[in-house]
């Protein structure tokens, strides 16, 4: 079942000492094997490359070309779609701001996942981050489970 791909999800296929990281390679090679439309986001790209080369956070920091290389697969799928913000973005954001209780500092990176999904009519992510459970109209499943 197609849906979007949080970074979460590529940090465990990246990283080969993660315990999540067998489980994550497969969920993401099985991606590459299907006709079925998967989404990232701008952002989720970007934070990936911020953590996984970032020698404070992420255990073996790769190399930007390292990094840009495990992508590559996924951004060059053709079943792969990247979302950017579209005509009608800060209104959408208006609307998922409406459904949180009191959004504030790092959640808003969610906010925005949230908002291109939604602009886009996507409306599942797979992650292991439970802070999407707050926002309407998402369904969020994480493949590691199970």
């Amino acid at each position: 079942m197609p849906g979007l791909v949080d970074t979460n999800l590529l940090l465990y296929g990246a990283n080969a000492d993660a315990a999540e990281h067998a489980r994550a390679r497969a969920f993401l090679v099985d991606i590459g094997r299907t006709a079925d439309p998967w989404y990232l986001t701008e952002g989720i790209v970007y934070e990936f490359l911020r953590v996984s080369t970032h020698p404070k956070v992420f255990p073996a920091p790769l190399s930007a070309h390292d990094a840009l290389a495990f992508l590559r697969p996924l951004l060059e799928a053709e079943n792969v779609h990247v979302l950017g913000a579209a005509q009608g973005h800060w209104t959408v954001l208006g609307e998922v701001l409406e459904g949180l209780t009191h959004p504030s500092g790092n959640l808003f990176f969610d906010v925005r996942t949230a908002v291109l999904m939604r602009e886009h009519g996507v409306g599942r992510i797979y992650t292991t981050d439970t802070d999407f459970l707050q926002f309407e109209g998402i369904e969020v499943v994480n493949p590691l489970r199970g």
